[in-house]
């Protein structure tokens, strides 16, 4: 990648809608080579997709949470049931595995606590989980989706 491709990539992080003469116009490119460094950069997967990000307080997902999960075993079996379990709860918008202490890290999602104890409830069904502890979010302070792009 040179200066051009982080440049595009940076202003496509701030606004995928940006059409690709506006994109053009301010790397200061023509409209076809510009499209073929995007092109470039979906087939090469540097692009991964295109999304909305929507507004959760609008949505009414007034809730943060992250809650860490200690394995109930570290078969293979068990990881892959797991893995397939939290990724179908929707309310888990990012699942990692973890060093230290605790497994697993699940940012989750919610209207409220309400919800959120139904949340818990479908997590733990069915999973042999040794110790779940979940921590609340009372102020964003950062966010955003967009990577370091360095050139």
């Amino acid at each position: 990648m040179n200066k051009m491709d982080v440049e595009i990539l940076r202003l496509l992080q701030q606004d995928s809608t940006l059409s690709v003469a506006d994109i053009a116009d301010k790397v200061g490119l023509s409209t076809t080579p510009c499209w073929r460094r995007i092109q470039l950069l979906e087939k090469n997967g540097v692009i991964d997709k295109r999304v909305a990000l929507l507004n959760a307080d609008k949505l009414g997902l007034n809730l943060t949470v992250f809650v860490q999960v200690k394995a109930g075993r570290h078969d293979a079996n068990w990881l892959e049931k797991f893995a397939e379990h939290a990724k179908s709860i929707e309310q888990i918008v990012e699942f990692y595995r973890m060093s230290g202490e605790y497994d697993y890290m699940l940012k989750v999602v919610v209207a409220d606590m309400q919800a959120f104890d139904v949340f818990y409830k479908k997590l733990v069904t069915g999973i042999d989980l040794s110790d779940v502890t979940s921590s609340f979010a009372m102020e964003q302070i950062k966010y955003t989706t967009a990577l370091p792009v360095c050139d």
